[in-house]
């Protein structure tokens, strides 16, 4: 009994070492994920770069600038002269129609910018603004909001309306506002909670990826039974991983569907998919990597004597 009190222990302390190392490998990797997104000015802006080209993101950036130069212009002053020929009746539809057709002259005129080829550069710059922003939120005290400045974008389309010639498009450019059209990313009322999220996750990225690898190992070499203890090893990864996967998708979800309405759904889904892109490849890779090692753990010693087997046998 004595003997075989201090075996069963180490084995014992080997399945925990095991099933805690499998439980912090996918965090380590969330935790990962997230300070590289949060703390990594370059990594982010290489993430969202492709959306400059996305057509919702487009669109939603032409919605965005259009609207704040809408809210800002002054019309009294361009419809003063031309209601006065207008029955009072008639006024309301012919002040709408007017409305309407400054706005579609305004968004066209957005649209040729945010598709142009020169787009994505002011895309990666007002991004590498922004993150810079969050950045020196978070790390310091004070509950600023951080906000996506689209100013490039409407000094550029203030540049295309002035060489519409003279005219409306030069009474355009002088309503055009100075300040600039700004997305908040960010509310200040949520800061102290995304900053509490920052703290862990610093902390989470440098001490979990280590941990968990050293209770694998340790596992594995406290295990009695090797072989057993490997395919109990890759299944668990995968199935944390898997775990991890699934509750990516419901939290997802979940922040999507309490977005505010004004906020473009497809633009916030294309942005959730380029965010998480490189953390779902990650867990996927894990979930693979996890499965195949406890595959090859139980078929590999029997194909081995099987194959071993055969070439003892000869040819003959």
């Amino acid at each position: 009994m004595s003997a075989r009190g201090p075996t069963s222990a180490r084995g014992l302390a080997g399945g925990v070492l095991l099933l805690v190392g499998a439980l912090l490998l996918p965090l380590g990797l969330a935790a990962t994920w997230a300070r590289a997104e949060l703390t990594e000015t370059d990594s982010y802006v290489e993430t969202v770069a492709p959306l400059a080209g996305d057509a919702a993101v487009q669109q939603a950036v032409v919605d965005d600038v259009t609207d704040g130069v809408m809210a800002r212009i002054q019309l009294d002053g361009l419809l003063k002269g031309l209601l006065r020929a207008v029955p009072r009746a008639e006024r309301p539809a012919v002040r709408r129609h007017f409305t309407h057709g400054i706005r579609e002259s305004v968004a066209k005129q957005v649209r040729q910018v945010v598709t142009g080829s020169g787009f994505p550069a002011m895309w990666n710059g007002v991004h590498r603004t922004a993150h810079r922003s969050l950045d020196g939120t978070l790390a310091a005290p004070g509950n600023s909001a951080v906000t996506l400045d689209l100013t490039p974008v409407l000094e550029r389309v203030k540049r295309q309306l002035s060489q519409n010639g003279s005219g409306m498009g030069v009474d355009f450019v002088r309503r055009v506002p100075r300040s600039g059209v700004e997305v908040v990313l960010l509310e200040a009322a949520y800061v102290p909670r995304v900053r509490a999220v920052y703290d862990v996750v610093q902390h989470g990225a440098r001490l979990l990826p280590p941990a968990a690898a050293l209770c694998l190992a340790g596992g594995l070499l406290l295990a009695r039974r090797r072989r057993r203890a490997l395919i109990c090893t890759g299944a668990g990864c995968a199935a944390a991983a898997a775990l991890l996967a699934v509750a990516l998708a419901l939290l997802r979800g979940r922040t999507l569907d309490a977005l505010p309405t004004m906020v473009s759904r497809p633009a916030a889904d294309a942005y959730a998919d380029a965010l998480t892109g490189p953390l779902r490849t990650g867990v996927w890779l894990v979930v693979g990597a996890g499965t195949l090692t406890a595959v090859l753990a139980a078929a590999g010693p029997p194909a081995v004597r099987a194959w071993r087997a055969r070439r003892a046998a000869g040819p003959g």
